[in-house]
């Protein structure tokens, strides 16, 4: 087995051409080739190089000292899905020029419609199997759990984007941009994610092993119909939020100034009412400010 591979090694120049320098890592004897054009310095028989030694596309021994992969054994970082073959898994960029490393199917979820799909992102690092093949081996709960930081309560109602690392019966386990593990109950999302997908959620709650509760449901304003949407916009517009209309005002009125039916506007003010948006006080529609919701 190929001990160096996937990792960035020390070599030394034992022969070129007009576009390749072959260099040898002391470790295991192995050639690689080192384009010129990736090479940090001009080399010559016995000088010493160090870069990231890989198998390219083509099947080749190759060193890189230009696109050298933050991704590597032993050392994870994310990587970006560009290609998904259902017969052996998904294709992730690393940065290098000439491959992409495989995730196996084996490390996917059962159902394909749950695997990432070009563009999600996975935290994965590097691992070399005994035939000295490359893959790409996602990060376990224990990684996750050693780069993730403590949420605090002031996170509460906010909106945080996530990635998808686990999915599991209970729920979908994610991981926010800054580094908070959350998780989101089935009865907190319309469909599941996608490992690797990108979301965004909202904070609803804290639990008691340190992560984030999250919700991908909107709140409830932004979940209201057009008619009470209608409304809202024309209170925050008002320069003192307010709107001379109630359920007590003539329906004629109501569709010249709304251009909706006395119904509509009754059904679109009880659910302001009912999620605490709005007040009505003196005949007036009130808008209620956030401290008072």
């Amino acid at each position: 087995m190929n001990s160096a591979l996937g990792k960035v090694v020390s070599a030394v120049m034992i022969d070129e051409n007009e576009q390749d320098y072959f260099v040898q890592p002391d470790r295991n004897g192995q050639t690689y080739r080192l384009p010129k054009v990736e090479s940090p310095q001009v080399l010559h028989i016995g000088g010493q190089v160090r870069g990231f030694v890989y198998e390219n596309e083509d099947h080749q021994l190759q060193m890189t000292c230009a696109h050298i992969p933050t991704v590597q054994v032993d050392h994870y970082d994310y990587g970006t899905v560009v290609s998904v073959r259902r017969d052996l898994g998904v294709f992730v960029d690393i940065g290098l020029l000439n491959k992409d490393i495989v995730v196996s199917l084996d490390d996917l979820p059962e159902l394909k419609h749950l695997w990432p799909q070009p563009g999600d992102r996975l935290l994965m690092a590097l691992q070399v199997d005994s035939k000295d093949r490359i893959w790409g081996k996602l990060a376990d709960d224990a990684i996750y759990n050693t780069i993730s930081v403590a949420p605090s309560k002031r996170l509460l109602n906010r909106d945080m984007i996530a990635t998808v690392y686990r999915l599991k019966l209970n729920g979908t386990h994610v991981i926010t941009d800054d580094y908070h593990l959350g998780f989101i109950h089935p009865s907190e999302r319309d469909q599941e994610p996608r490992l690797g997908q990108r979301v965004k959620a909202r904070v609803i709650g804290l639990s008691a092993h340190g992560s984030l509760n999250l919700s991908l449901k909107p709140r409830a304003y932004q979940a209201i119909g057009e008619d009470a949407q209608m409304l809202l916009t024309m209170l925050d517009h008002n320069l003192n939020h307010r709107l001379p209309y109630t359920d007590k005002t003539d329906p004629q009125i109501i569709r010249q100034v709304f251009g909706i039916s006395k119904g509509q506007f009754k059904r679109a003010v009880g659910h302001l009412l009912k999620e605490r948006l709005v007040k009505e006080e003196n005949g007036q529609l009130i808008l209620l400010e956030k401290n008072d919701q």
